[in-house]
């Protein structure tokens, strides 16, 4: 996979896409990334990537050409990228729609900022919306990097045991079952016994009454 990156902020995501899972990625070649600095595809002297918005209001909005000019110059034999725009009113993002994006083999995330962007992105480039939840950031690279993050763990080879991927929250509209490790006893806390018994069949049942329960009692609207 390819991820183009359109930001103001370039400089935030290095530290990020150099550790962990993602770090494992690159370094696999599985996925690369391409980041943008919105202030280089600007026209003027100020490399100004935001103006006062028409009709007045408070905050500043991003400008359209800079984006736009950006978009132009993404070229890739895989063509047009799946251009992604981080906006709190986007559809929220969920282990679904994470599963669909691995599927692209190209993608291209824009970061909002300011009040937001010019609404002809919006109409024009964007193929969707997306939003991590339902409050209000400073700009869009925090969401972007959720959204590589969620991505990228699901690509053929990033994970050491890729079984793990089917026993994970969301997975089946349910939440994870508990997980415990050594030690077996820790200030008179024990691990369930039968985590112990080496029967996986009574333990698979035990970890699937588990899953229920905890979606129940946090998040009956998975269950629903």
């Amino acid at each position: 996979m390819r991820i183009d990156i359109l930001t103001i902020f370039p400089e935030m995501f290095e530290p990020v896409l150099n550790e962990s899972i993602v770090k494992r990625a690159r370094l696999k070649k599985i996925v690369e990334f391409h980041i943008h600095d919105l202030r280089d595809y600007t026209s003027d002297k100020h490399r100004k990537v935001d103006d006062r918005p028409f009709g007045g209001g408070s905050g500043m909005v991003m400008r359209v050409e800079p984006i736009f000019n950006c978009l132009k110059t993404i070229k890739c034999k895989e063509g047009k990228p799946r251009v992604i725009l981080l906006t709190p009113q986007g559809k929220r993002l969920n282990q679904g729609k994470v599963k669909k994006l691995s599927k692209f083999s190209h993608i291209a995330l824009i970061c909002g900022h300011y009040e937001g962007v010019d609404e002809r992105v919006r109409c024009n480039l964007a193929d969707e919306e997306v939003s991590i939840g339902d409050y209000v950031l400073t700009g869009g690279e925090l969401p972007a990097m959720v959204l590589i993050d969620a991505v990228v763990r699901l690509m053929p080879g990033v994970l050491g045991n890729k079984n793990s991927l089917n026993f994970e929250s969301f997975e089946g509209n349910l939440l994870e079952y508990p997980h415990y490790t050594r030690p077996y006893s820790f200030r008179k806390m024990d691990v369930p016994d039968i985590l112990i018994s080496g029967d996986h069949n009574k333990i698979e049942a035990w970890r699937r009454v588990q899953a229920l329960k905890r979606t129940k009692a946090r998040r009956p609207d998975l269950l629903r």
